[in-house]
């Protein structure tokens, strides 16, 4: 984490309304810095920033319909660094999509409602949970 302990987040929707509320829910928690983006290409260009997470919609065509996709933008994110949490967000409550962003490296999928926020702040305890985990058993094994 950066910046006083906070958890850098990239929020990257092509819905405008979805993804100012989502940013003001966010910053209603001190516990975040967001940064936003309406496009794949545009989170990509910042993602030497190395975000703690990035809540990355499914279909990211709206605003230009030449814009690659969620899953396009999910595998450039993993091959730049495959340690970067990707939580994807769709409007999608389909299982064949939800498996195929967990197939793509997705840390997780939530689908996009009047409780995804509450959802969102789920998935990221559980990956920092998970991450504190992976790092004692690292610790501990390198001592083996």
């Amino acid at each position: 984490m950066k910046n006083e302990n906070k958890i850098k987040v990239f929020l990257v929707d092509d819905d405008a309304v979805f993804l100012k509320s989502l940013e003001i829910q966010f910053l209603n928690h001190a516990d975040f810095e967001i940064e936003t983006f309406a496009t794949g290409e545009l989170c990509l260009a910042k993602i030497s920033q190395n975000p703690d997470i990035i809540i990355l919609d499914y279909h990211l065509d709206g605003i230009d319909k030449t814009a690659i996709n969620g899953i396009e933008t999910l595998d450039i994110i993993k091959e730049f660094n495959p340690k970067i949490a990707v939580i994807m967000l769709s409007s999608q409550d389909k299982i064949d999509v939800a498996i195929s962003c967990m197939h793509h490296k997705a840390s997780d999928y939530v689908v996009k409602s009047e409780t995804a926020f509450i959802r969102l702040q789920n998935a990221i305890d559980n990956i920092f949970k998970y991450q504190k985990m992976e790092k004692e058993l690292n610790w501990y094994m390198e001592r083996m």
